[in-house]
């Protein structure tokens, strides 16, 4: 599954243009490496994200499409969270 549709699916960003854009701008790794909305996600990847002012960091449990379109599916676990200054680059 495209990284892009999966953050929007997982619920990590809200909307499919937002993560597009994070990706873009390099506030989204694949595996430690910037990467491209179309990049391919599959179980067990590891995904670190760059919020406003914060860095999650979380493993793919579940990257099939029709699983996460249904409620409660859990698509991913949580491996670190650390809190970033505004004027601190995350990556």
């Amino acid at each position: 599954m495209r990284l892009d549709k999966f953050l929007k699916l997982a619920r990590l960003v809200k909307r499919r243009t937002i993560a597009q854009e994070m990706i873009d701008l390099g506030a989204v790794r694949l595996e430690g490496r910037t990467c491209k909305s179309s990049s391919e996600v599959r179980e067990n990847n590891i995904i670190e994200i760059a919020y406003m002012n914060r860095v999650l960091k979380v493993k793919v449990l579940c990257a099939d499409e029709s699983l996460l379109k249904r409620p409660h599916t859990v698509s991913w676990e949580q491996i670190s969270e650390r809190a970033i200054s505004p004027d601190e680059k995350p990556f």
